[in-house]
C-alpha cells in the first residue's frame, strides 16, 4: 500500500506528542526530526523535505492549542494542511477547449505506461459522453502503432495512423483534421518515448506542440522510479511546459516520494494516478484526500465514489425492498457479494477508512484480493450447490441437505453451517441499518446518515 511506511512513522511521531498540554520548542524539534527522517526514507526530494519541515516548525512553535484539540491533533492538522499544499492544494482537472476538439499530447519515456494511460483516458472520456480519437504518433517503437490499434478496437475508440515511415508531425496534423470532420471532441496523441531523455526526442515533441497547439501536455511517469520520475518531469517541463503529470504504478510504490515531490520541484500538478494495470484504473489526483490517507484519516469520499461506480443502484433498491419485507435470500446475498468483489482489493478499501492503518498488520496473511479471494469463492460454491428452494428459504436446510450441499461444493458441513450463521447475522444487521433510513434524532448518528443507502 502506498505511503504505508511513511504513514506508520508519522503515526509513531504523533503518539510521542500525546500528554503534552502545550507544544514546547523541544517537543516540536523532536517531532520535526522524526518527520524529516520519515520523508527522506519515503524518497522525497531533500530540498522539498527541508522546506516542508521548516514550514511546519514555524507554524507549530508556540502556537496555542485549541481547547478541543490535543497537541498531537494540532500537529496532525498542520501536517495535513502542509501535505495538501505540497501536493498541489486542490484537484487539477483537464482543460477542455471551448471549441472542440480538445487536443491532449501524451509524452514520456518508454516503459512508463504511456500507451496504457492513453487507453485509460479514453475510457474516462467515453464515460463522460465524449467521443475520443487516439493518434498513433509513435513511429519508432516496434509494434507501437499496432498496440494502440488493438487497444482502440478493445475500447471501441477510433485510432488515426498513417503508413509506415510517415512523419509524426504530419500524423498529428492530419489527425486533427479527421477529428474535426468526424466530430471527435477529444484527440489524444500517443507520442514516441525513449529509454532516456535526448535532444532528438525533445525537438520532435516541441515541433508537434508548435504544429497542433495542444490544450494539454501530460507527462506519464513511473511512480516506482522515485526521484528519477521527478527528474524526468523537471526536464520535460523545462523544454515543453507541461500541463500535468500522470503517475503510473502507484499501487506498487510503497514509498510515495514522487507523489510528494513532483509538484514542489516542477510546479506541475499531478492530474491522474494509475493504481493498477486494469483499463479503468485511472483516478483523478486529490491532494487533500491523499494527505488524509497518509495521516490515516481515511478517504471516505473516494470510497463512496468507488462504491457508486461499482454497485448497481437498481440492485441496491431491490435489496433494500427485500430487507424491508424480510425477503432477503441467499441469492440476494450472492449478488451483493459479486458486487463487492468488483471493488478489487481489501487493502485499498482499508486505506480509505479512517484510523484503519494498523488493521492490515493485524490481518496478517488474510487474502486481500476480493476478486480472487478463496473464502469468497467457497461461499459462492456453497450457495450455487443449493436448490432454488434452499436459497429462497434457508430454514429448510436440515442435516441431510447440509451434507449434500457440502459434497456438491467441495467443502465441509462446518463450512455450510458457518455460512448459514453468517447469513442470518448479516441479515439482522442489514435490517437494522435499513430501518435507520429516514429516522431523525437518533443519538450518535450524524445528520444525514439516516438517508444513506447501503449497497452491501
Amino acid at each position: 500500500m502506498i505511503f504505508e511506511s511513511l504513514s506508520e512513522k508519522l503515526q509513531n511521531t504523533f503518539k510521542k506528542l500525546r500528554g503534552h498540554g502545550r507544544l514546547s520548542e523541544s517537543d516540536v524539534d523532536a517531532a520535526m526530526r522524526d518527520i524529516r527522517m520519515a520523508l527522506l526514507e519515503a524518497d522525497v526530494n531533500f530540498k522539498v523535505v527541508k522546506n516542508f519541515v521548516a514550514k511546519i516548525r514555524e507554524r507549530a512553535i508556540g502556537s496555542n492549542i485549541l481547547e478541543s484539540l490535543t497537541p498531537a491533533q494540532a500537529v496532525i492538522k498542520i501536517v495535513n494542511e502542509e501535505l495538501t499544499d505540497l501536493m498541489g492544494g486542490s484537484v487539477s482537472r483537464i482543460n477542455i477547449a471551448p471549441n472542440p476538439p480538445t487536443i491532449i499530447m501524451m509524452v514520456g519515456l518508454q516503459g512508463a505506461g504511456k500507451t496504457t494511460s492513453v487507453g485509460k483516458l479514453g475510457v474516462m472520456f467515453k464515460k463522460q459522453g465524449k467521443h475520443p480519437l487516439f493518434v498513433a504518433a509513435d513511429v519508432y517503437r516496434p509494434a507501437a502503432v499496432k498496440q494502440l490499434q488493438v487497444l482502440g478496437d478493445q475500447l471501441a475508440i477510433p485510432v488515426f495512423s498513417l503508413p509506415e515511415g510517415s512523419n509524426p508531425v504530419d500524423i498529428a496534423r492530419q489527425a486533427i483534421q479527421q477529428a474535426v470532420s468526424h466530430t471527435n471532441d477529444i484527440v489524444i496523441i500517443d507520442t514516441a518515448g525513449r529509454l532516456h531523455i535526448d535532444e532528438a526526442l525533445m525537438q520532435e515533441l516541441v515541433t508537434i506542440k508548435s504544429s497542433v497547439h495542444p490544450h494539454e501536455i501530460l507527462l506519464v511517469v513511473d511512480a516506482m522510479t522515485g526521484q528519477d520520475a521527478v527528474n524526468v518531469a523537471e526536464s520535460f517541463n523545462a523544454d515543453l511546459g507541461l500541463d500535468g503529470v500522470i503517475l503510473t504504478k502507484m499501487d506498487g510504490d510503497a514509498r510515495g516520494g514522487a507523489a510528494l515531490s513532483v509538484k514542489a520541484v516542477t510546479g506541475c500538478p499531478i492530474k491522474f494516478v494509475g493504481t493498477s494495470e486494469k483499463i479503468e484504473a485511472l483516478e483523478p489526483f486529490y491532494p487533500d484526500r491523499m494527505a488524509s490517507r497518509i495521516l490515516d484519516m481515511g478517504d471516505v469520499l473516494s470510497l463512496i465514489e468507488k462504491a457508486q461506480e461499482t454497485f448497481d443502484a437498481g440492485e441496491a433498491k431491490k435489496m433494500e425492498k427485500a430487507l424491508r419485507k424480510n425477503q432477503f435470500t441467499l441469492d440476494d446475498f450472492l449478488n451483493q457479494m459479486q458486487q463487492i468483489k468488483k471493488l478489487g482489493s481489501l487493502d485499498k478499501i482499508i486505506g480509505m477508512l479512517p484510523g484503519m492503518g494498523g488493521l492490515k498488520k493485524k490481518l496478517g496473511n488474510v487474502d486481500m484480493d476480493l476478486k480472487n479471494n478463496k473464502e469468497l469463492a467457497h461461499i459462492e460454491a456453497i450457495i450455487r450447490s443449493m436448490t432454488f428452494a434452499e436459497r429462497n428459504n434457508p430454514a429448510i436446510i436440515n442435516g441431510s441437505r447440509r451434507k449434500r450441499i457440502a459434497a456438491g461444493s467441495g467443502t465441509h458441513v462446518q463450512d455450510v453451517n458457518k455460512l448459514l450463521k453468517q447469513f442470518t447475522e448479516m441479515k439482522k444487521m442489514m435490517k437494522k441499518m435499513t430501518n435507520l433510513k429516514g429516522k431523525k434524532g437518533l443519538k450518535g448518528i450524524p445528520k444525514g446518515l439516516g438517508n444513506m443507502k447501503f449497497p452491501f
